[in-house]
């Protein structure tokens, strides 16, 4: 990886201190409990302790972003990384900015502020896909970011190749994520269901046929 520099990193950081900065402004307004899960109709199904929720998130992004500065150091593939550093970036701060969001949206839904939570969330959630599967393509091979079958670890063609379907696949089923609560809530299973299962089975099949045509060859 390039050298970390405040450069590099003022967007992530940015993130954590609006999410610190958050929690902090809202703790003394929370009630003692407060609601911590939707279903799909967005009806609260789950609740956690006001302590709970405005330690967990600030924690679970600094988590993150540790996780994201240690990854490139412990994979085998360490030097790949190099290669698609600012993509790496790019969807660690998206990756982080998204959970930044659903926060915001979870604290002032539970400050009494009238918002579609269901809705809302399964927007950024969508969002988040397609702006992954958009830059899937440049991602070069590695042990922990991208799609990561035995196949597409196997080879340089089939990693490349399965990448660039698989990033059409994120991008129709973050769309689908994005719309689903709009619609009947059969048609959004139906919709999430379906997407889901073509990133499991058929991304997989497809880099395995690839692998089974490369070797033959």
């Amino acid at each position: 990886m390039e050298k970390i520099t405040f450069k590099t990193e003022w967007r992530a950081l940015l993130i954590i201190i609006a999410t610190i900065a958050l929690s902090y402004w809202a703790y003394p307004q929370l009630p003692t409990t407060v609601a911590s899960h939707w279903n799909f109709q967005g009806e609260v199904d789950g609740w956690m302790s006001k302590n709970f929720h405005s330690i967990f998130f600030p924690a679970l992004l600094v988590v993150m972003y540790l996780g994201f500065l240690i990854m490139p150091y412990i994979d085998p593939q360490k030097e790949r990384y190099a290669e698609f550093a600012n993509v790496y970036r790019l969807m660690r701060d998206a990756s982080l900015f998204i959970l930044l969001g659903v926060f915001t949206v979870a604290t002032f839904y539970n400050l009494n502020y009238s918002l579609n939570v269901g809705a809302i969330v399964a927007g950024l959630i969508g969002a988040l896909m397609i702006i992954m599967g958009n830059y899937f393509g440049k991602i070069k091979r590695n042990w922990f970011i991208g799609i990561r079958t035995p196949w597409s670890l196997s080879s340089e063609n089939v990693w490349n190749k399965t990448h660039r379907l698989g990033g059409r696949f994120f991008m129709v089923w973050g769309l689908g994520i994005a719309i689903a609560p709009w619609l009947d809530f059969r048609v959004a299973m139906i919709i999430l269901l379906a997407g889901l299962a073509a990133i499991i089975i058929g991304i997989n099949l497809y880099s395995f046929i690839l692998y089974r045509q490369e070797k033959k060859k």
